[in-house]
């Protein structure tokens, strides 16, 4: 075994602090007593303000994936239309789902270095003369490229178009790291999981719903059952799942929003654009580019960078893993093979930073890649 602690950097699932390690330690209790009541009150209570909503939001015991379903079948009758936007491989991913759900998709293509095109969103909506268009479905950071949708523009293009569609976000690797304004953008259902800027273990998805998305659940015909918004919606209000929870990550969520209150969102989101941006310095230096082509969608979550024709990505990471002990994230789908991926999200900081970016930088000699020297003293530099 290697000395020293394994960096995990790929994207999600992230490093989890001692802190929320601990509450996850804390004996199992009895999820229908009063100290579990208690527990999801004082959870649900705070849960909104990371969402930056007064709505309500809905957790499940699932990944992410769970959180996509549960968006569409509480909103949707099969063979309803939803607009999607091909903005990388998680875009694809929910199309996928939601085509075996039995709704239509229109899906306007992309490149995967851009975010949602708010002009081609707007022209399909007023396109759309009968209304077919149930919701628009938008990822708002790519984890496959570190791509970023403009989503104040989106919800401008929807309004814009006199569109009654529902407006939702996967936010699965953007909450809690980069600003997001579920009330102020519009947004009637949002996407997310605990693994990634909430800084917990997979396992917890969640919902936030907005009273037209609620409304919408009274026509909706796509069967649901572990899914149902109205269920859980029922027996949260006593402080109860309508399921067995899973208890020992609600103790870790409880733990999670305490730090983020503690350190204040907006310096959150500071200290990520801060580490993203140092990161993106690094890429400069060395001579290498970031798969993102417009610098307004580049994320704070992670950082995609292009190894040079010849090169292949996953080499370059298990190397960088055999020698160093560090996980680099994958390039996926038509990425594969062409991207490795920094994650820089969540339990993370300067010091956290320069190991990562010096192992990459090591990892590029030993690789033979052509890049310039500096890399790591460019980010530095920018951190003073």
């Amino acid at each position: 075994m290697p000395s020293g602690r394994h960096h995990l950097q790929i994207p999600g699932p992230t490093n989890v602090p001692e802190r929320i390690l601990r509450a996850l330690a804390q004996p199992t209790i009895d999820h229908r007593g009063p100290t579990f009541e208690d527990l999801s009150q004082r959870i649900l209570g705070r849960l909104g303000s990371v969402f930056g909503t007064a709505d309500p939001v809905l957790i499940f015991p699932a990944s992410g994936t769970g959180a996509w379903e549960a968006a569409l079948v509480n909103t949707h009758s099969p063979g309803d239309r939803t607009l999607m936007c091909e903005t990388g491989h998680f875009a694809g991913q929910w199309r996928r789902l939601a085509e075996r759900l039995g709704l239509e998709v229109a899906y306007l293509a992309g490149d995967w270095r851009h975010g949602a095109d708010p002009e081609a969103i707007e022209a399909a909506l007023v396109a759309d003369h009968d209304r077919r268009i149930k919701s628009v479905c938008i990822v708002h950071n790519e984890t496959s490229n570190g791509v970023v949708s403009r989503l104040a523009e989106v919800r401008a293009a929807i309004v814009a178009a006199g569109h009654p569609a529902l407006f939702m976000v996967d936010t699965i690797s953007s909450l809690a790291a980069i600003d997001y304004r579920h009330d102020e953008w519009g947004v009637d259902v949002t996407v997310a999981g605990s693994q990634k800027g909430l800084m917990l273990p997979p396992g917890l998805s969640f919902n936030a719903v907005s009273e037209k998305a609620l409304a919408a659940t009274a026509s909706a015909t796509c069967a649901r059952a572990y899914w149902d918004w109205q269920d859980m919606l029922a027996a949260n209000r006593a402080g109860h799942f309508p399921y067995t929870p899973a208890t020992n990550l609600l103790y870790g969520l409880d733990v999670a929003l305490d730090m983020l209150a503690e350190e204040g969102l907006e310096n959150v989101f500071a200290r990520h654009d801060r580490l993203a941006s140092a990161t993106r310095r690094a890429v400069q230096a060395w001579g290498l580019e970031v798969c993102p082509l417009d610098d307004r969608e580049q994320s704070n979550s992670l950082t995609a960078v292009m190894l040079p024709e010849g090169f292949d990505a996953d080499d370059f990471r298990r190397l960088v893993l055999e020698r160093f002990d560090m996980s680099l994230g994958n390039g996926l789908g038509r990425l594969a093979g062409r991207v490795f991926r920094i994650g820089h999200l969540g339990d993370f900081n300067e010091l956290m930073l320069a190991a990562t970016l010096s192992g990459v930088e090591m990892g590029l000699a030993l690789a033979g890649v052509p890049h310039k020297p500096g890399g790591v003293e460019a980010a530095l530099r920018s951190l003073l």
